[in-house]
Parts: structure tokens; C-alpha cells; sequence
């Protein structure tokens, strides 16, 4: 009896005989009885309520063809990997490697997938690439609201990615998704000194609103699309000015914008921008040159002012002689008049007539006057 080994292999429970090191059978649930003179074998007890069934000779058991019934053997190539749900739930992702699964406990289902095809695309992209053994497994990118990602496989282009939840095999092909916004944005140019063509330097601050409409074309066509329209637009400014007076552009800032955007339209659609406005913001003249335009400003209002006066004075003078000659013209109307006048002598208080003695000079004066009234 001493040479006699006995083994209890519980019913959740499957026994692993090894001879010598080198394995065997497998034993079921029940008691076994092993004759074992020399101690040479060994049962290992694994539970099957753990699905998974892990050994550091699982490879030896599985050639040996003693799991078939028992267990569902997976063997994940090196480009393969497998995500595995148990009872409909996301239970891991499995990398290469060899694995092997109780039957009978918990239902299993695998899908396998091929890293070769870079992108992995399902329907339950955003519950997986939440699990925390897709950190391992996949490079999970996430493209906002009004954005776009231009997806490069190998350092080329393969496709502009829209808003949401993407996801790339690690360990297979090298995948890098450039980030765009394609909301309107502004583009300062500011501090630009420049010399207008009579010698006038001044600063100018500009404002360009620009969106991307072609995100490809302005990821591949320069390292920072915004900066190489600013220079751009920095050498068009400088160019307009230069050749203008400077009376001539404080007379036409919009025209001068205008022509900003028409110059630099072309290259912006190049980079795969859009011109949406061009403005010029601020000019700022120095110290001395604003006091000669105050003054230049001021002699002009003034001078204006007086001409103002001078042709009012000509039109009432004007209209004066105009008056004179049809009151001479026509008496009636000069009678008229000498009556709008006593009317309104008489309307401003008392009015106080008094006639004179008895001399030759004023004889008929009194006539004239209850005439004239």
C-alpha cells in the first residue's frame, strides 16, 4: 500500500498525470489509484470554473491531443490577434500565443483578427477600446466635433477620417492620424513696419480668417500651414504698401485689403485653406508724422469753414439785390412792403404817430400818412 498513490479529482476540477516529468492523461472527477513504486508520478489539479486553462506545459498537453473534448484550443500567429467574449461579455484581447479553454463551463466566442489590415473597425468599437486590454493591444485615436483625421499607413496617405472613435493595431504596420480643425480660425499679422513709396514708415496690424477645406493637402504641403500663410501674407502686405503713398492708403484700406486677398488666394488654396476675409485692423503713424497730419488736418477744416462762410455771405448778398431790383421794379410791392414793415412795428407795442405844426413843410404830411395806412 505504501507503493499506492491516491488522487481525489473534485467534479470542476481535472487532474493532469505526468510520469517522470513528461505528461501522461488527463484524469477526470473521482478517485484514482496509481501504483508508484519509485515516485515518479505526479497529478496536477487545475480548476475548470477559471475558463482559461494555463500551464507552462500547456504546448505538450495540447500535441498530445488530450484536451480534444475538453478544452477549445486557440493558437494566435504572431500577425493574429483575438478578442474573446464569455457569456456575451468582453471578458480580453488575446495577443500570439497558445491558449486553450474549458468546454462546458461558460459560453466562449473568439475573433480573430489579421494586424496586417491596420485598422480594426467593429461595432463595438467604443465598449472595446474602453476595456483595459486594449491598452496593450490597440493605439485608440478620437477625432472631435468639427475635425478631421488624415490617416498616414506607412508614412502614406490612405484616408481623411471624420469626427469619432478609431482604432490601429499595435505591433503591425506603423499607423499615424494627423489631427485637423477645420473651424474658421484668425491669423493675426501684427508689428509689420513698413515704408510707403513717399518715405512714410508706419505700423500696419492685419487680421486674415481663414478655414481648412482640404485637410490632406494642408497636412502634406508644409510643416505649419498657418505660419506659411502668415509669411505669405507678411510679403504681400509688404509689397501693396510699399508701393502706395501713404494718402492713398489711408484713403483705401478696404481696397488695399481686397487686394490682399486676391493675391494671397491662390497660395492659400494650395495649402488647402480658404480665404474667408482680409482686414486691415490698426495703422499707427509715429509721434511726429500725427502732429503734421493734425495740423495738415485741421488748416483743411478750417480753410473749409471758411469757404462755408464766404458763400453764404455771396447768397444772401444775392438774394438782397434780387429783392432791391423787384421792389424798384414793381411799386405796388414796395407798398407792400412798407406795410409788412408798420405791421410788424405795430405788432412788437404801442405804436405813436405825431404830426408836426403848422409849416409849410408839413402841409399834406398827415394826408400821406392815413394814406399810407
Amino acid at each position: 500500500m505504501f507503493f499506492v498513490k491516491r488522487f481525489k479529482i473534485r467534479s470542476h476540477e481535472m487532474g493532469l498525470l505526468f510520469h517522470d516529468g513528461e505528461f501522461r492523461r488527463l484524469l477526470g472527477a473521482g478517485v484514482h489509484w496509481l501504483f508508484d513504486p519509485l515516485c515518479k508520478y505526479q497529478v496536477d489539479v487545475v480548476s475548470q470554473r477559471t475558463v482559461q486553462f494555463a500551464h507552462d506545459q500547456l504546448d505538450v498537453i495540447v500535441r498530445s491531443g488530450a484536451l480534444k473534448g475538453h478544452a477549445e484550443v486557440l493558437d494566435l500567429k504572431d500577425h493574429e490577434r483575438a478578442i474573446m467574449w464569455i457569456d456575451g461579455r468582453l471578458d480580453k484581447i488575446l495577443n500570439s500565443g497558445l491558449y486553450a479553454f474549458w468546454l462546458g463551463q461558460k459560453p466562449v466566442r473568439f475573433e480573430v483578427y489579421d494586424i496586417r489590415q491596420t485598422r480594426f473597425e467593429h461595432v463595438d468599437l467604443p465598449l472595446i477600446a474602453r476595456h483595459p486590454s486594449a491598452q496593450q493591444t490597440l493605439d485608440v485615436c478620437k477625432i472631435e466635433r468639427e475635425r478631421v483625421g488624415v490617416l498616414y499607413i506607412e508614412g502614406r496617405y490612405v484616408d481623411t477620417l471624420a469626427s469619432g472613435v478609431y482604432a490601429f493595431w499595435r505591433g503591425g504596420v506603423e499607423a499615424n492620424v494627423v489631427e485637423v480643425d477645420l473651424r474658421e480660425s484668425m491669423l493675426d499679422v501684427v508689428g509689420q513696419d513698413i515704408m510707403t513709396s513717399d518715405k512714410v514708415t508706419l505700423r500696419l496690424n492685419a487680421l486674415v480668417s481663414v478655414k481648412i477645406t482640404n485637410a490632406q493637402q494642408a497636412v502634406a504641403q508644409t510643416q505649419d500651414v498657418r505660419q506659411a500663410l502668415y509669411r505669405e501674407t507678411q510679403l504681400v502686405l509688404r509689397g501693396l504698401i510699399g508701393a502706395r503713398e501713404l494718402d492713398d492708403f489711408l484713403t483705401d484700406k478696404d481696397g488695399v485689403a481686397r487686394e490682399i486677398e486676391d493675391n494671397i488666394r491662390k497660395r492659400a488654396q494650395e495649402l488647402g485653406l480658404e480665404i474667408v476675409s482680409v482686414g486691415i485692423r490698426d495703422v499707427i503713424l509715429p509721434g511726429d508724422m500725427k502732429d503734421l497730419m493734425n495740423k495738415v488736418t485741421e488748416a483743411k477744416k478750417a480753410a473749409e469753414a471758411n469757404l462755408i462762410s464766404r458763400r453764404e455771405e455771396t447768397a444772401a448778398m444775392r438774394s438782397q439785390a434780387n429783392t432791391a431790383r423787384l421792389l424798384a421794379e414793381n411799386p405796388v410791392l414796395m407798398r407792400l412792403r412798407e406795410l409788412e414793415v408798420l405791421e410788424k412795428i405795430a405788432a412788437a407795442g404801442k405804436l405813436n404817430v405825431i404830426l408836426g405844426g403848422k409849416s409849410p413843410d408839413d402841409k399834406g404830411l398827415a394826408e400821406k400818412i392815413v394814406n399810407l395806412l
